[in-house]
């Protein structure tokens, strides 16, 4: 019988969880699980949170232990969940006293742990909500202790931060009126979560998932008991990607409202690619895509896309831009770029494509 090929895993770990890390070592790892498994394991530990997530794109290993926004990154590139360490949790984004929403952050300071911990992953997807991006900041502070954070914004020295809930209310007893929430993000799962290759044989499978809900401990790590729903990791992936939810001086619209616009004379543009344009779009709808080189980011540089299309569309036509749904920033730049030209009306169909064909087909059925 050939002999299995060496199972590849990465624990990845970030200084604001490394009490969750604190005895995991690779030596320990690979003991444990090559007895358990009865094979030959290879463990790779790292703090590159940036490589490790550029990891999960590429199915890099078979086995990811990681903070919840690298197991949603794996959940969607063809591995499957095993579960988390710890229970959820809710993280706040915190503004300075006087502040009533996101967008009021404009050129103010903020506070976050290292560049690429979940905290500052999520102030990333709650600005964008709001937005914003850094580069609207005047300052981004990266410090080491999450919720110092907070004593930053009581001494004045910092605008706003993202904190885990508990250590907000613990803070708010002493420090009533000093600061206000502006942003929550959805529950996330804590901990560390454990992620495997979809197509690892079910046999291994099970075997993981026994191994991390019972004999974790013996490689250094909580056991996995933990069990949040898929849809908790999607939404953050989500958080981490998606546009903005409007685009100001746009008017955002919905399926049911284009067939009406068109038929009143407004103009209908697909900014994706010529081959999904050929491939399906949505009737009576103009090909003129936006070729896009800017980073998916509310603060890209719109001088290195080309829309130069733009100019042979009337600007006294309502206009409609739409591409590949919420996740596309094709459609949120051109109807940027259609407001900041001076079109008259400016309508974003955010959800697009997939969402065209998602009620088209439910219509089919009924």
């Amino acid at each position: 019988m050939p002999a299995r090929a060496e199972l590849s895993v990465l624990a990845a770990l970030e200084p604001t969880l490394r009490s969750e890390g604190v005895t995991l070592s690779r030596a320990r790892l690979e003991a444990a699980l090559g007895k358990a498994l009865g094979q030959s394991v290879a463990v790779t530990v790292t703090d590159d949170l940036t490589d490790a997530i550029r990891s999960t794109r590429s199915a890099g290993y078979d086995v990811f232990i990681a903070p919840a926004q690298i197991a949603a990154s794996s959940l969607a590139h063809g591995y499957a969940l095993v579960g988390s360490t710890d229970v959820e949790e809710q993280y706040l984004l915190i503004g300075k006293a006087g502040l009533g929403a996101t967008a009021q952050l404009r050129k103010g300071r903020l506070y976050l742990p290292q560049q690429d911990s979940l905290y500052t992953y999520l102030a990333r997807g709650m600005l964008t909500a709001g937005g914003l991006s850094f580069k609207d900041l005047s300052r981004v502070e990266h410090a080491r202790y999450p919720q110092a954070g907070l004593t930053a914004i009581g001494m004045h020295a910092a605008d706003a931060t993202v904190v885990q809930l508990a250590d907000w209310e613990q803070w708010q007893k002493s420090n009533a009126g000093v600061a206000t929430v502006l942003a929550t993000a959805a529950g996330v799962p804590g901990g560390l979560s454990v992620t495997v290759k979809k197509d690892m044989p079910p046999k291994m499978r099970e075997q993981l998932a026994q191994w991390f809900a019972s004999s974790a401990a013996s490689g250094g790590m909580r056991a996995v008991l933990q069990h949040a729903e898929t849809s908790k990791y999607q939404k953050l992936a989500e958080l981490g990607t998606f546009t903005p939810p409007a685009v100001p001086g746009a008017t955002l619209v919905g399926a049911d409202e284009i067939q009406g616009l068109v038929a009143r004379g407004a103009v209908l543009v697909d900014t994706r690619t010529e081959k999904e344009y050929k491939q399906n779009h949505i009737p009576a709808a103009v090909f003129l895509p936006y070729h896009e080189k800017s980073l998916k980011d509310v603060g890209y540089d719109a001088a290195l896309d080309d829309f130069t299309g733009l100019k042979t569309l009337n600007s006294k036509t309502p206009t409609i831009f739409y591409c590949n749904g919420a996740e596309c920033w094709k459609s949120y730049k051109s109807s940027r770029a259609a407001v900041a030209a001076g079109f008259a009306k400016v309508y974003w169909y955010r959800l697009g494509m997939p969402d065209w064909e998602k009620q088209n087909t439910k219509a089919a059925a009924d």
